[in-house]
């Protein structure tokens, strides 16, 4: 693919992305200190990533709980959240709403909020995956170090 090609795909799949959104049907609470995000189904690749730079920018803990999955897992590598103890992430390959196709560059995106084993996994294969991976909290932990467990939630410091 010749370069100049590769931004025209990336401005195509943004917009594709951003006019077939779905919502993501999560528990959004804001209480003193923390936002809790709770069991978000993910979403809109374009619309996270602006949930994202609104929830760093709210200088509040941002506690993952429940089972974040899709779009949702580009939340955890904010450095204002954790993840609940009992938490469930899943990953599947980016796609159109209600449909199996994978637009290209989007892994691409998302892969970019990923750091340590999680970037190798996705890259490794669940970026291509229509099967969703569901880890736990605690084995996301192993996978990412840097990742934290909520001890406000009831778990240990990382």
């Amino acid at each position: 693919m010749t370069n100049c090609l590769r931004p025209l795909l990336s401005v195509i799949a943004m917009l594709v992305l951003t006019l077939a959104a779905s919502a993501a049907n999560a528990e959004i609470r804001a209480h003193g200190p923390y936002i809790d995000i709770i069991n978000d189904k993910g979403g809109n690749v374009m619309a996270m990533a602006q949930r994202r730079g609104q929830l760093a920018r709210s200088g509040k803990q941002v506690r993952i709980r429940g089972y974040c999955r899709s779009a949702c897992t580009m939340l955890i590598t904010l450095p204002n959240a954790c993840i609940g103890p009992k938490a469930r992430i899943g990953f599947h390959a980016p796609r159109l709403p209600n449909t199996n196709i994978i637009p290209p560059m989007v892994d691409q995106i998302m892969g970019n909020f990923y750091r340590n084993g999680i970037r190798e996994r996705w890259f490794g294969g669940w970026n291509r995956s229509l099967e969703m991976t569901v880890i736990s909290a605690r084995d996301y932990v192993k996978l990412d170090p840097q990742t934290r467990i909520c001890s406000s939630l009831g778990g240990k410091k990382k």
